[in-house]
């Protein structure tokens, strides 16, 4: 099959998933609510690092640092930016108020696509102190999922001055001898609680059969040139990210009642597409392979710092509070929420900042 072939077939990239899908609106209208939230563009060791930051009007807002993951973006956290930075019109105090700090991961959306290997977790924490530091920032805190955990969570393990704690909606908390036991393929242990036998069941799922996108991405990205030539394939890709949110999806789609719609959906990947960061948001996974290292993306990496944990049910895994407590030396808050999953802001943004505020409440005086 020549390049020829995969050119006479190929959309466009004016054909955005939207108007293939079905719902025609142009990239502008993304832009501009990007805009209208105050986006930033730093140049940040070599590559250009987008950012949306919007300060509070209220003069003890606690800044906050919100990094997204895969297949997510900034998109996911633009729900949330007013309840954070204006708490009294959204049933808070102004006590609860944020100054919120939104980046692009390098390679997704708006920010510049590395040319050369490096970026990664580690490199990508000591960008995001940087980039506070610049804005002025000597206290604040930082959030994510997703890769945003990972960032997060090496962040704290770095600890760089200023940074008094993180929250995470999809926490690494796996013990060691689970995660071992799950590598050699071995029975749940009879000794687990009902909530670590269902975190059991969730991993084991995953691990089996909802793997199969990052490994490819870890192994191969530059392979999935075709994603750059499908709207509908790219949709696809990033529709079957795990079970729980391509059930979500599906449910918006035949028209359920949710608080994620098909407009998100769509302004996401509509993001993706004419951005055409499919190829380099993927290496993502392929620069953090190559760091070596033989932890797993859920097991505990030691962190010293405060943590609050947000454990949504149909996330990948929902984290047990016996894991949590074992993996985070100074757990400030621990919830089970009732429903959600793996993109918590963007699905359940009510309770996403009520466990923020929350979470964070005692580091505000610390």
């Amino acid at each position: 099959m020549g390049a020829g072939f995969i050119g006479r077939r190929a959309a466009p990239r004016d054909a955005e998933p939207r108007a293939v899908l079905g719902n025609g609106i142009r990239l502008e209208e993304v832009r501009g609510e990007v805009e209208r939230a105050a986006a930033v563009h730093h140049a940040i060791n070599g590559l250009d690092v987008h950012f949306i930051h919007v300060k509070s009007k209220h003069p003890n807002a606690l800044p906050v640092i919100v990094t997204h993951g895969w297949p997510g973006s900034i998109i996911e956290q633009l729900k949330i930016i007013e309840p954070l930075t204006n708490p009294t019109a959204f049933g808070g105090t102004a006590a609860d108020a944020f100054h919120v700090v939104i980046p692009s991961l390098p390679g997704y959306g708006f920010s510049g696509k590395p040319t050369a290997p490096g970026w990664h977790p580690v490199s990508i924490a000591r960008a995001w102190a940087e980039l506070m530091q610049r804005l002025g920032y000597t206290r604040y805190v930082a959030q994510g999922g997703d890769w945003g955990n990972a960032v997060s969570e090496v962040m704290a393990l770095q600890q760089p001055p200023g940074l008094l704690g993180i929250s995470t909606n999809m926490s690494a908390t796996v013990p060691p001898e689970i995660a071992q036991a799950m590598a050699r393929g071995e029975a749940p242990p009879a000794t687990l609680s009902a909530d670590e036998r269902r975190a059991w069941d969730q991993l084991d799922f995953f691990y089996k059969k909802g793997l199969g996108y990052a490994n490819e991405m870890a192994l191969r990205p530059q392979t999935l040139y075709a994603l750059a030539d499908s709207p509908v394939g790219l949709a696809a890709w990033m529709a079957d990210h795990d079970a729980r949110s391509e059930e979500l999806i599906v449910r918006v789609f035949d028209g359920g009642s949710e608080v994620l719609s098909r407009d998100d959906i769509l302004d996401n990947i509509t993001l993706y597409w004419l951005t055409n960061t499919a190829v380099s948001s993927a290496r993502l996974y392929w620069s953090t392979m190559q760091l070596g290292g033989k932890g797993g993306f859920f097991d505990i990496r030691g962190v010293q710092i405060p943590v609050a944990v947000m454990a949504y049910p149909d996330e990948i895994y929902q984290a047990p509070q016996s894991w949590a407590e074992r993996a985070y030396a100074k757990l400030l808050r621990y919830n089970r929420l009732p429903k959600g999953g793996h993109f918590a802001a963007w699905e359940q943004p009510e309770t996403f900042v009520t466990e923020l505020r929350a979470g964070f409440k005692s580091l505000r005086t610390a």
